[in-house]
């Protein structure tokens, strides 16, 4: 597959697709850090209150990429500030790694960032997620001092949005 049979776009996070997607999202970042799957019950807890109703406009973005019209990935942007926005929950579904779609979903994520007014992409993650580590770093993110802080932030990343949407 190349990027040309991936599509990315807005989505509302709550659609049946989005939220499968942001299921997955969970299961998988909760059970690697767990080394044990994740039971329902946890993924259940782990996305209540998570903030997801916060990446509508004007505050944020939620995008679904999908293959050949199936959900194959999600992403958002958080806006912290008038300049500043937030990747997060970025996850494509194992099938569809290497694909070319996790670039496709970052660029459309970061003009998502640059349309709500952003200039800066920041993130975090953990050190075990290697896959996404690389992936940030391949699309020109560098690591930077720590914006925040919690339980599963173990490096941060920015990066400098030039141009226009």
């Amino acid at each position: 597959m190349t990027t040309s049979t991936w599509a990315v776009e807005p989505e509302p996070y709550d659609t049946a697709d989005a939220t499968a997607l942001r299921r997955e999202y969970y299961a998988d970042v909760a059970g690697r850090y767990w080394r044990r799957p994740a039971t329902t019950a946890e993924v259940d807890e782990g996305l209540a209150g998570d903030g997801v109703e916060l990446l509508t406009p004007p505050t944020g973005q939620f995008v679904v990429g999908r293959v050949a019209g199936a959900p194959a990935a999600c992403g958002g942007v958080l806006m912290l500030d008038a300049e500043r926005a937030e990747l997060t929950r970025v996850f494509i579904r194992p099938a569809h790694r290497g694909t070319g779609g996790a670039a496709l979903l970052l660029s459309v994520l970061e003009d998502a960032a640059r349309e709500l007014g952003a200039r800066r992409m920041v993130l975090n993650t953990r050190l075990d997620l290697v896959e996404a580590r690389a992936l940030y770093t391949r699309n020109g993110y560098r690591e930077i001092p720590a914006y925040c802080e919690g339980p599963y932030m173990e490096v941060w990343y920015g990066k400098e949005l030039h141009g226009t949407a």
